[in-house]
């Protein structure tokens, strides 16, 4: 049994953390084999979004402290790649988290990672390497106190505490709710809807909300200006003439 499935269908790439027994821990070759699988996603313009999850009822339990446990075995570089795998990547293309069970540790990390994340009712959500002395190195002290910001992610990142979805989706830690058993589901109908629209004009967007942390305020909006450059000359015409048949009135999506 492969510890990582992934399986493309009408544009989307589904990838399945596959080790149930672990809580699909990742170890570093999992990691290397996530890494890659993302990179052949970027380049691959058949696709358009991936959604990311986990086997057996949980998304992910973080890195594998069997492994951890022995020095030698870290593959670890400050300035290199993330121990979970592509979380220091930036791709040119939206993944969603679809979550059930625990997104913890390095496993909230990868969830944080993803554009989106859709829970089941039971997710817990939580830095629970806290109790080992295990640092947040996969992006968990950036982007949480970005997501919900930093009195709510330093109440995680001091405690260890769980949080459930319900909390999680009132700070915006989980974008979408769904009864037990259903998160991959639904990140898949999210996934076939954002793939539906224009996808010079979404990924244009995407990648300015990314990038925009890194810029004071005007260097921001000269480079969402630059970044809309090339979907106003290749999409926004054709739009604005399907509005101007009639189409989309009323803030209608389904036309």
């Amino acid at each position: 049994m492969t510890s990582i499935n992934a399986k493309a269908q009408n544009g989307i790439l589904i990838v399945t953390l596959n080790r149930p027994e672990a809580r699909n821990a990742v170890n570093a070759r999992i990691a290397r084999e996530l890494r890659a699988i993302f990179r052949d996603f970027n380049a691959d313009s058949a696709l358009k979004i991936a959604v990311l999850h986990g086997a057996g009822g949980s998304f992910c339990a973080g890195y594998d402290l069997k492994e951890a446990a022995n020095p030698e075995k870290i593959d670890y570089q400050p300035e290199g790649e993330g121990p979970m795998g592509p979380t220091r990547m930036l791709l040119d293309k939206p993944v969603i988290a679809a979550i059930e069970g625990h997104a913890v540790a390095g496993g909230l990390e990868l969830a944080l990672w993803c554009d989106l994340r859709v829970a089941s009712e039971t997710a817990v959500f939580g830095v629970f390497c806290r109790r080992f002395g295990v640092p947040l190195i996969d992006g968990g002290t950036v982007r949480l106190p970005r997501i919900i910001g930093q009195g709510r992610a330093l109440d995680m990142i001091l405690t260890g505490r769980p949080v459930d979805a319900g909390e999680a989706f009132r700070w915006g830690l989980a974008d979408r709710l769904c009864p037990p058993g259903q998160a991959l589901e639904e990140a898949r109908k999210l996934a076939e809807t954002i793939a539906s629209f224009p996808e010079t004009c979404m990924r244009a967007d995407r990648l300015s909300a990314h990038r925009q942390w890194d810029l004071p305020l005007d260097e921001a909006l000269k480079a969402e200006g630059r970044g809309g450059l090339a979907p106003l000359r290749e999409e926004a015409s054709k739009g604005a003439a399907r509005f101007s048949r009639g189409q989309g009135r009323g803030g209608r999506f389904d036309d």
